[in-house]
């Protein structure tokens, strides 16, 4: 599967493809959630972040292909937004060793290595901890699954790609016995037609996330934030196989009873009705950084934020303090405006009085709390919520 993905780049000059992957390697279940060219990376990653444990760079051992990316700087601004939603690992892999105009040379693949390894580094990556770079070959496999013929690059002596995704350690970042958050990436129905002499339509209504801590079983009844709405899990269904429970960690389909399409949106939470629901709010604390696109932003500055699965105008009402980003010790408090690459304390506030957004504390559910500022069709602000006002 992986090999066809990489195929693809070379066959179509594309990266694109928002299907499903679905794999196993010798200790861990994958799912690949798509692909995506370097222009949606900003959109698709805030999507998809709360299902995400790895994010993959295929990169062309091509010259011309790898100077422009990275004389654009989208390297080192992808990495930064990857940091910044929560993704711990980043897995590189040179594609293309094989071309002609490469043939394995070493060197090609040392340049790029050293090139995108400082840029991922200011993106706030450590290459050799929670990067790693992989040559490769999507056309024969090298390197994929399986090591090619040691005379053919002996100079590489690195795991392959699945033996890496292997070595790493479980991604269950929140406990079995947590509370219940399963965040809604996906809504839809099916309507089934029984005929018993007369015809009945029946309706039945779909979810689909990540848990992201907890576990749920059939029967379970929950209640979906920030609605309220009490519904009952009827049908639980994990790689398209019928489940009877599912736990923290997994990717879900979930049927749910006593609930309409309507009353669903992406975005919106499951959690157990007997324990304590998400966090709900309109007003909120965040700690926020500017990126290249503006030179400044102050109190006022109204953009859209996106955020678990969602898209509300926000404004910000005030800028509380600066921050060294490397320190945490406060180096101006009450400042007029924030500056690029500058780290700052903000509040915000949802500009739709109606509106509200199911989030977590950065310190209770890391993964919940991430979010950015768009304006103008650009990135302008990562952050993370600190406290919830109201």
């Amino acid at each position: 599967m992986i090999e066809k993905q990489l195929r693809c780049q070379r066959e179509q000059r594309t990266t694109d493809g928002h299907d499903q992957i679905l794999f196993e390697t010798e200790t861990k279940q994958i799912i690949s959630q798509g692909r995506v060219s370097f222009t949606d990376v900003e959109r698709y990653c805030y999507e998809n972040s709360t299902a995400a444990d790895v994010v993959i760079f295929v990169i062309s051992a091509e010259p011309q292909s790898f100077e422009y990316d990275c004389e654009c700087g989208l390297f080192e601004e992808h990495a930064t937004l990857i940091k910044t939603v929560g993704i711990p690992y980043l897995v590189v892999l040179i594609n293309k060793m094989d071309d002609p105009t490469v043939n394995w040379n070493q060197t090609i693949y040392e340049d790029i290595k050293d090139k995108v390894s400082s840029v991922f580094k200011n993106g706030g990556f450590k290459p050799g901890e929670d990067t790693v770079f992989i040559p490769c070959s999507g056309m024969s496999g090298a390197f994929i699954k399986e090591h090619p013929e040691e005379q053919l690059v002996p100079w590489y002596k690195g795991p392959t790609f699945i033996e890496y995704l292997d070595s790493l350690p479980s991604f269950n970042r929140i406990s079995i016995d947590g509370p219940l958050r399963i965040p809604i990436v996906y809504c839809y129905k099916e309507i089934n037609v029984i005929d018993t002499g007369v015809i009945v339509f029946v309706t039945n209504v779909f979810v689909m996330g990540k848990i992201e801590s907890g576990c749920c079983r059939v029967g379970d009844k929950c209640i979906i934030m920030p609605n309220r709405t009490q519904v009952e899990i009827t049908n639980i269904y994990y790689k398209g196989i019928e489940k009877d429970s599912c736990v923290c960690g997994e990717n879900v389909r979930l049927k749910l009873k006593n609930v309409e399409e309507e009353e669903i949106s992406p975005g919106f939470m499951i959690c157990d009705v007997e324990q304590e629901p998400c966090s709900v709010g309109r007003v909120f604390d965040a700690q926020i950084m500017l990126t290249n696109y503006y030179s400044i932003i102050c109190s006022g500055f109204c953009a859209l934020i996106y955020i678990n699965g969602v898209i509300f105008d926000v404004q910000l009402k005030k800028l509380i303090l600066i921050r060294d980003q490397y320190t945490n010790k406060i180096i101006q408090e009450r400042p007029r405006f924030i500056k690029q690459g500058q780290v700052a304390i903000a509040r915000f506030e949802l500009t739709q009085s109606d509106q509200t957004i199911c989030m977590e504390p950065f310190k209770r559910f890391p993964q919940l709390a991430h979010f950015m500022l768009r304006d103008c069709g650009r990135v302008v602000v990562f952050g993370k919520v600190l406290k919830i006002i109201e």
